[in-house]
């Protein structure tokens, strides 16, 4: 019998096998082009995007998370990454239309890419996991609710900052250096 698991990771790697690595590299592309970056999303979601916010400011980039008070404003040159799992929250929508009425680009993450905030969104990169929005009836991963999605979102990101690692020529000691002291 497959332990609990064995079944989890098993359905993290049928997300991977089914993902999209052209869009996970123009995601990539899209990143290393921006000046600032500002991160967002809500729930479980949200805290991994804090997560990739923190990495992304490890490499050296401007990346910074809404609701902080050293978020800057956004502009021309400037992304708003944001993750809408189940293709809309009205706080990522608000927020998208705030951003794009400034001149920055957006780039949503999420699993539904027929919804609202990707079709309004100027990049998407669609993580094809189980979400809030298909988290029943029969098919569905041995993780409730969302979390394959954010188990998801946590391995894509962690591959994304190695990707933008290799394609910014930083070092993993120049990744350190920028790590706090204060803990």
């Amino acid at each position: 019998m497959q332990t609990f698991y064995a079944r989890a990771l098993g359905d993290l790697a049928a997300v991977f096998e089914r993902i999209d690595h052209d869009q996970i590299g123009r995601a990539c592309d899209v990143i290393a082009a921006a000046n600032r970056i500002a991160l967002y999303g809500v729930g479980r979601e949200g805290l991994q995007i804090k997560g990739f916010a923190m990495r992304l400011f490890h490499l050296g980039l401007k990346a910074s998370v809404v609701g902080d008070m050293t978020t800057p404003h956004l502009g021309h040159g400037d992304l708003l990454i944001v993750s809408a799992g189940p293709g809309h929250f009205s706080t990522v929508a608000a927020l998208m239309g705030v951003a794009k009425a400034d001149g920055a680009k957006t780039l949503v993450v999420t699993a539904q890419p027929e919804g609202a905030c990707p079709r309004a969104a100027d990049h998407v990169l669609v993580i094809p996991a189980q979400t809030m929005a298909d988290d029943q009836g029969p098919g569905t991963s041995v993780l409730p609710m969302g979390s394959l999605y954010e188990g998801a979102q946590y391995v894509l990101f962690e591959g994304m900052i190695d990707q933008l690692k290799t394609k910014l020529e930083v070092t993993p000691d120049a990744m350190r250096a920028n790590h706090t002291n204060l803990e």
